[in-house]
């Protein structure tokens, strides 16, 4: 049943009416510490091969570059939302911008993996505190229906851009400076951020009951943090494998085999000890929640029609997002052989279709209400990675490439600023951080599960392809039988992203029922300014 949406009396004294006069200098500053959280998502990815070679960390070990933060900052999204919205959200603003600048010294400054890892899953934890409290004092900041889109429209093409941003930035820094730069560049903007706050973002808090809901929140973040944790063993043992058979195959090839076939990443028994154990844990959390006075996460927020669909979408366009980022990373390096700084430039029509998009959308939503953007962005962006899933191994960048990422820049523009917005209409003051942290927690569990699926399917590809070439007679180790078969993996991966973005529309058309009329009016989320 929808949620209705409070009502300006019931939402604060007429005299907190009044918008914040600094809420677009606000925006600014939040605009720049949401874009660290979306670059360090990717920032490390090019520098993977510099970072473990400088620290000496295995290949067996350098997978906790990335999953130390996805780890934390996934499970710990829920609660950091929470404590934004009982603790105050400017507060758990500062706190998670200053510890993440800590964090992320650490990271720069790191002697060996072991502190690495630590500096990583910090960064993930104060993450998690600065995702949602930006989020929710968006939501609280602009109360007017055409201002919030605006201010959405500045998060939307953040979130959609900044990972191909951070790719471009991962590259220039690892090529030009150092792979420490890529953690120390977070400590001005940061440090920056903080100054700023203090005297233009306001606080606010949430009304009534801020009790916290202590054992929600510890089975949610273990559920979570295990999910995550599950499929992101099942991607790196799909890869392990693949890279393990391609050394047997190499080996026997002289004489003549015989072949090996790697074996699936979701043959990792201990995986789905993880993933089966983690939805366990949230499905006690949602029983826990149903008895809860006081809830870390309200029922109301996920089964809200409106806000339900959003976050399924959400998921789905997190899972194949991902195929984008990371197979074209591969493609552009590993198959095209460009050098990191070159791979990032080739990622950034990505983000200007996203800048273009969002700009379109933020004026458009108040008009047409975000149903009908979200079902376009979805077929735009599904259109651009099914167009990538045609490249071949001499395929010219404006051939294919330049094409396919624009149309997913557009069409994730038009899909993340009506999604933000939508996935907080009615949550009330109360639950903004919660909301807000819902949002995120999709994307991120979203992220990790089509990494699991879309890896497994590129290795699989990759494995049939490779055995069809042997089959007919063509050497292994030839280079042009490699990179074919690596070709062949990638576009499996891609056509399947499109295809959960295709669906991400579907959901998105089934489910929601909100139009211009639902979306928030001047005064149904207000600000107490201290």
């Amino acid at each position: 049943m929808t949620e209705p949406v409070p009502s300006p009396a019931a939402a604060a004294p007429a005299a907190a009416d009044e918008p914040y006069e600094k809420r677009w200098l606000a925006l600014g500053v939040i605009a720049m510490t949401v874009l660290l959280v979306i670059l360090d998502a990717t920032i490390v990815n090019i520098a993977l091969p510099a970072v473990t070679a400088d620290l000496g960390i295995s290949a067996a070990s350098q997978q906790w570059i990335v999953t130390a933060y996805t780890l934390t900052f996934g499970g710990f999204l829920l609660l950091g939302g929470r404590i934004a919205d009982f603790w105050g959200r400017k507060r758990t603003y500062l706190v998670g911008a200053a510890g993440f600048a800590v964090a992320s010294a650490l990271g720069g400054i790191a002697q060996n993996e072991a502190m690495l890892f630590g500096a990583r899953a910090l960064q993930g934890v104060f993450g998690a505190l600065l995702a949602p409290a930006s989020l929710a004092l968006l939501t609280v900041l602009f109360t007017d229906p055409r201002e919030r889109a605006k201010a959405f429209g500045v998060y939307g093409a953040i979130a959609g851009g900044g990972s191909a941003v951070g790719l471009l930035l991962g590259g220039v820094l690892t090529e030009y400076a150092d792979w420490r730069w890529c953690f120390w560049v977070n400590l001005p903007v940061a440090l920056l951020a903080i100054v700023l706050a203090i005297p233009i973002v306001p606080e606010s808090k949430a009304p009534g009951d801020t009790s916290y809901d202590i054992p929600g929140a510890v089975l949610v973040t273990l559920g979570l943090a295990s999910v995550v944790y599950g499929f992101t063993r099942v991607a790196e043992a799909s890869q392990t494998n693949a890279v393990e058979a391609a050394a047997t195959n190499a080996a026997v090839a002289a004489q003549g085999g015989p072949f090996v076939t790697p074996a699936s990443g979701w043959a990792d028994g201990l995986a789905w000890l993880f993933i089966v154990g983690g939805l366990v844990l949230v499905a006690l959390f949602v029983l826990l929640e149903l008895r809860t006075r006081n809830p870390l996460l309200p029922m109301r927020i996920v089964l809200d029609r409106n806000r339900g669909g959003a976050y399924l979408t959400s998921t789905l366009v997190g899972a194949g997002l991902i195929g984008a980022f990371f197979f074209l990373s591969l493609y552009f390096q590993q198959v095209l052989g460009y050098e990191p700084v070159v791979a990032g430039l080739a990622s950034l029509p990505t983000t200007l279709g996203v800048f273009v998009s969002a700009g379109a959308s933020s004026a458009l939503l108040p008009r047409v209400g975000p149903k009908p953007l979200m079902v376009l962005g979805g077929v735009l962006a599904a259109a651009g990675l099914f167009t990538l899933s045609f490249v071949g191994l001499d395929t010219g960048f404006w051939q294919l490439p330049f094409p396919g990422q624009l149309l997913l820049g557009l069409g994730l523009g038009f899909t993340f600023v009506p999604l933000s917005n939508l996935a907080l209409v009615g949550a009330g003051q109360h639950d903004a951080g919660a909301a807000s942290a819902m949002l995120n927690a999709t994307q991120q569990v979203g992220a990790s599960i089509g990494t699991a699926v879309l890896a497994s399917l590129s290795v699989a590809a990759i494995s049939a392809y490779t055995a069809d070439a042997i089959a007919s007679g063509a050497d292994p180790q030839a280079p042009g039988v490699g990179l074919a078969a690596q070709v062949e993996g990638y576009t499996t991966a891609f056509t399947w992203a499109a295809a959960l973005l295709v669906l991400g529309a579907v959901v998105t058309a089934v489910l929601i029922k909100a139009t211009k009329e639902d979306l928030p009016a001047e005064g149904d989320a207000v600000v107490h300014v201290g």
